[in-house]
């Protein structure tokens, strides 16, 4: 009988609260200067020059609002319609700075006459609640000081597409479109996936975790990648892997998004980074911890031979239930997929960092909440994450705009069925195969 494995204390442990001897009452400390950072931060937002638009120079506004760092660009013939910008993920640094849209969205904002605007949020790690918050307060502020406008519409990347799906939960009325791309919109369950890669790769393996979270990575996980027959398995190379290694393949393909074009070689592209990701927290934030909220009591995993790791996989409460299941807005915060405005997603197929699955969640959600006429989403097959051409991303914008102006609902591929082998080719860019992952997929007819 297999032995039920341990799972890191980093996933696992319950926080200690240690009691402290009662002390007089500090008096608060001055309130910071709303164009400050807040203590611990610094503000790294070089100068942005303006681009031509038509032959005149754009107008570029800088600076920090609600203790972020900002970034606005007016075109000289705005047409009196805002493009907020929601960031991704920007780790544990302490400096913050706003960016630019991606894909050449910039541009093709500002020649079709739209302003935009991107906060850096007021503080990093994965803190939505920062990014929702400070994204809502700069489009306020570009109302007070450029004009209101007569529409508003949001995008983001990876976590920014957290950011934009809460975004519109939170501000019902305030967004007019949404375009979030790689995005986060399964919530919670993303770092459900993780906690389940960690768990069940360690209960194939019949490998525990040490006592000690540091030693995962460096000596845990190279023993179970060699019981499964993982090392040196490598996109596109030959399949190493046994029959434990192919069960946790087909467990974390099924888990990711299920079967579709393009597996074998994303599974292998992403196995050694998502090891990583086990590793023991820097802080003690809930923004970076955010597997304290993660859970797998009512996951069911497939397939269940040779091993029935449902039997043996050890089963985790989230340490704070509390996070967990409520609808406020926290660091990491619920999507219930109430959408009230037209969205247009954008999602790599092969994703297993942001992985596929988050699109089904979502349309799921969306459905319950009987607003699936609102959401059209659309794969793009590529193995990376937020791994877009301009062509893409330009031509999902084109369309959520046509859309929300009363043209047509846009096309879109329906992510709860991506096991045909062509899955994917209807919105993938071809001119670009030859780049970045996309040479793991066959090109398109």
């Amino acid at each position: 009988m297999r032995r039920p494995t341990m799972l890191l204390a980093v996933l696992c442990a319950a926080a200690s609260i240690t009691a402290m001897p009662a002390q007089a009452a500090a008096p608060p400390p001055d309130p910071v200067p709303d164009d400050q950072p807040l203590p611990g931060y610094t503000i790294g937002n070089p100068p942005l020059a303006p681009v031509p638009v038509d032959g005149r120079p754009s107008r570029v506004l800088q600076g920090v609002k609600g203790h972020a760092a900002f970034n606005i660009e007016v075109p000289p013939n705005w047409n009196g319609q805002l493009v907020m910008w929601a960031h991704g993920y920007r780790g544990t640094t302490r400096v913050l700075s706003a960016e630019t849209p991606s894909y050449g969205l910039r541009q093709k904002l500002l020649d079709q006459g739209y302003a935009w605007a991107a906060s850096s949020y007021y503080a990093n790690d994965y803190d939505v609640r920062a990014g929702v918050l400070s994204t809502r307060q700069l489009a306020r502020h570009f109302a007070r000081t450029i004009g209101k406008p007569r529409k508003t519409f949001i995008a983001g990347v990876s976590m920014g597409g957290h950011v934009t799906a809460r975004s519109i939960e939170e501000f019902p009325g305030f967004y007019d479109g949404a375009l979030p791309m790689c995005g986060v919109l399964g919530d919670h369950e993303l770092f459900d996936f993780f906690l389940d890669y960690q768990v069940v790769a360690q209960d194939l393996a019949d490998l525990p975790a040490y006592p000690t979270p540091p030693d995962y990575v460096t000596s845990i996980v190279p023993r179970i990648q060699q019981g499964l027959g993982l090392t040196g398995l490598t996109p596109g190379g030959p399949d190493t892997t046994n029959d434990l290694g192919k069960q946790f393949r087909a467990i974390a393909v099924n888990r990711s998004g299920g079967a579709r074009p393009g597996d074998a070689a994303a599974f292998a592209y992403w196995q050694n980074y998502l090891f990583s990701l086990g590793a023991p927290p820097s802080g003690d934030s809930l923004a970076q911890q955010p597997r304290r909220i993660a859970t797998n009591l009512r996951t069911r995993y497939a397939p269940s031979t040779p091993v029935n790791v449902n039997r043996t996989v050890q089963r985790v409460r989230p340490v704070e239930p509390g996070s967990r299941y409520t609808d406020r807005l926290t660091q990491v915060p619920s999507v219930s997929g109430r959408l009230d405005v037209p969205m247009v997603s954008l999602h790599n197929l092969g994703d297993m960092f942001v992985p596929f699955s988050m699109e089904q969640r979502y349309r799921a959600d969306v459905a319950r909440n009987g607003r699936s006429g609102l959401l059209v989403q659309r794969a793009i097959r590529s193995v990376g994450h937020c791994e877009f051409s301009p062509a893409e991303a330009g031509k999902a914008w084109d369309d959520l705009i046509r859309w929300e102006r009363g043209g047509p609902r846009p096309q879109g591929d329906d992510v709860s069925r991506p096991g045909k082998p062509d899955y994917g080719c209807r919105f993938t860019d071809p001119a670009v195969h030859g780049t970045g992952t996309r040479p793991l997929y066959p090109a398109c007819p």
